[in-house]
């Protein structure tokens, strides 16, 4: 229950911005100027309150080498997708590789059919943790199995600019436990499955994050029709069943 007024906490707009407080000692004027103003508007936010046919999200993925990055795994690329409602922003996605001068298992090369000569050649973390920030831009962030996502941004945004990463992403299972309550975690093809969706580019960060943005589209139609008009709804009704 805890963990749920946190939640309530945090996206009612009052979120802890630290994430971006450590970066000013290796930024340009110009990308804190962006931040400030961020800042601003992210304290202005009443996400809350936004009807859900007109919430802002990102959605996205993480691809990585493990399961722990407190053991030494790390993430090879990150993915996202925007939306606005149901809508799923077809033009408006990120995409990159992360630096890495580390060997590759086979099972990694070949689940994520990535190669190491082109992780070599990307772009550092720092660099692409701040363009994924400037992309997010202040939406509230979605993923599926979003413990998986939280842990390896937290650890990598530590690492590389020495920061917090404080940003509240909401699981998918948000909005799917308003059709089934009890509903066990599943593999992001499994609930495709269910939802009617095609499997594409499965383990690659932006095929797995625009599976995950229909995902949340197909849930989220369910919630309208169930009568929900907001997040503070939803969190609600959702707060009753625990």
């Amino acid at each position: 229950m805890n963990e749920m007024f946190q939640f309530f906490r945090q996206i009612s707009g009052k979120l802890n911005l630290n994430i971006y407080a450590g970066i000013q000692g290796q930024s340009t004027p110009q990308q804190m100027a962006f931040i400030r103003n961020l800042q601003k508007e992210m304290r202005q936010k009443n996400t809350l309150d936004s009807p859900l046919n007109e919430l802002k999200v990102v959605v996205f993925d993480i691809e990585t080498t493990g399961f722990y990055p407190e053991k030494g795994d790390y993430v090879l690329s990150i993915g996202a997708i925007k939306m606005n409602g149901p809508i799923i922003e077809t033009a408006e996605t990120f995409y990159s590789l992360i630096k890495s001068e580390l060997s590759l298992s086979a099972e990694i090369a070949a689940l994520t059919n990535l190669r190491e000569e082109e992780l070599r050649k990307a772009p550092s973390a720092s660099e692409v943790l701040m363009q994924f920030f400037k992309f997010v831009d202040g939406a509230i962030l979605v993923a599926h199995h979003s413990n998986h996502e939280q842990a390896f941004m937290k650890k990598i945004t530590w690492d590389f600019l020495r920061t917090k990463f404080n940003h509240r992403i909401i699981d998918t299972s948000f909005l799917i436990r308003l059709s089934d309550p009890y509903m066990k975690s599943m593999p992001l093809e499994d609930v495709c499955g269910i939802c009617g969706i095609q499997i594409k580019d499965r383990h690659h960060a932006l095929g797995d994050a625009a599976m995950t943005a229909q995902v949340w589209r197909y849930y989220l139609e369910i919630a309208q029709k169930k009568g929900f008009y907001n997040l503070r709804e939803v969190y609600e009704y959702l707060a009753k069943l625990e």
